[in-house]
Order: C-alpha cells, then structure tokens, then sequence
C-alpha cells in the first residue's frame, strides 16, 4: 500500500491536491484555479487532467493515507495534530499536503488532545502536614543530606515519557532517575531506590519536591521511611520553592 501512496504522491500530484482541498463546501475555489496553478509552478491544463481522472485512483489514495494518518495518529497516544502527523508521513517517504492532512483528519474524526503545561498537568494541590525543610536553601555540607526531586514529560515518536529525577543538593548531580509512561508514585519511588542504589544517603537526610499528589501519598511516604529521608515541600504553584528541581529541567 505504502507503494502505491508514492506513486500517486509525486510532488506535483500534491500540488494538485492542494488546489483541490482549497475549494470551499461548494465547488468553488478560495482562489481562482488559474491563480494558484500560477503561485505552485504547476500548468491549470494539468491540474484539470489530474481531476478528471478515474475516481477511483484519487479514492484509494485517500483511503490509504486515512490508514497511515491513523497509524501516526495512534503513535502519539492522540497528541499529534495535522502538522506533525504530515512530518511523520514524510519521515515515512510519504508525500501528503498539509491541506489534504488536515482535511483527512477532520473526516476521521481525529482531535488532538495536548497535554497541559507542566505545573498543571503533574502537579496537583494535596492537603497535607509536610513541612518546607529547604527553604529555597539547596545547599548541603555534604552529600546525601539534601536531596529534590520533580517530573517532567518529553515528547517522543511513541507518545509522551516521564522523566522523574533525585538531585544532590550538595554535588548537584542526578544521582537518581527513572522513566516510564505514567506519572505516579511508582515512578518517582524508582527514582529514590536508584539515587539510594548510587550514592549513600544520610540518616535524616531531606527529600524535597512539591506538593503533587503523588510526593504527597501514603505509599511514597513509605519509600522515604524505607531509606530514612525526611520528607519536605514547597507551597503548592510556588515554583521557586523546588526552584533547583525546577531549573534542571528548564536547561
């Protein structure tokens, strides 16, 4: 099939696609046809030709890249808009308009979802004793005594991936990190037993992060007790709070 899109997907071919998406619900076009053959180097005999060919070739054309559209479109997790899900049939050798992208998309029904920024998306307000033991201090006279901690998310072919990491408030190394798909507190209790497998922590040592839901749960509470950290955290929306933690992920 993929085969068969290249065939018909030659650069010219996409032009004419492009002259054709850009007629409105009736059969007239947003700019004279003469016009735009003249803006795409392409002759208006041409693109008349290219139209009146078999329907059929035109249709199957469609209905493949629908298959391939969907194909990226899943890889995203439902992220991808009809940009990038162009510059991943190209990265496939696979010639498609934006327009045509577009349009295809809107056929099939698909609406990229985004996920929210970072402050909102993986930090959520709990209530919660903790105290804030760092004070915007992240200095330590040695290593293993202070420790932060925060999530991030970065954008791959397969879908997001969440990146928590345990920073050494002393050396200011990552001494600790892990990767999955999900945010929750599995993840960022990884990270602690990995920073707890590199380095050796301090008995007492502090744990910093924000207040999202899962720094603030029962079960990563007893990942800290299992090490003897003491847990500590920001206000919640204060980013300057977990400023170190903040910082490693802005450079």
């Amino acid at each position: 099939k993929s085969r068969s899109v290249l065939r018909e997907g030659s650069p010219v071919a996409s032009k004419y696609e492009f002259i054709d998406e850009m007629r409105l619900d009736t059969e007239e076009y947003a700019y004279s046809v003469e016009f735009m053959c003249g803006r795409l180097g392409v002759s208006r005999s041409g693109y008349y030709d290219w139209r009146s060919r078999p329907q059929s070739a035109t249709a199957q054309r469609r209905e493949e890249l629908k298959l391939l559209i969907e194909k990226a479109f899943d890889m995203s997790d439902g992220t991808y808009g009809h940009r990038r899900i162009q510059a991943q049939l190209h990265r496939w050798g696979i010639t498609a308009g934006l327009e045509l992208v577009r349009r295809l998309m809107r056929e099939l029904g698909l609406e990229p979802c985004q996920p929210r920024p970072k402050r909102f998306s993986l930090t959520q307000a709990t209530v919660g004793q903790v105290p804030d033991l760092v004070g915007r201090n992240f200095t330590a006279d040695a290593p293993g005594e202070k420790l932060v901690g925060d999530i991030t998310y970065i954008a791959t072919g397969e879908g997001w991936l969440y990146l928590a990491t345990v920073i050494d408030c002393c050396t200011k190394e990552v001494i600790g990190y892990a990767m999955d798909d999900h945010y929750q507190t599995p993840l960022i209790s990884r990270a602690v037993r990995n920073a707890a497998r590199n380095r050796n922590l301090s008995a007492g040592a502090i744990f910093h992060s924000d207040r999202g839901s899962n720094y603030m749960s029962a079960e990563f509470g007893k990942t800290l007790d299992r090490f003897r950290l003491r847990r500590s955290a920001g206000r919640t929306g204060i980013c300057f709070d977990n400023a170190m933690a903040e910082s490693f992920f802005g450079a």
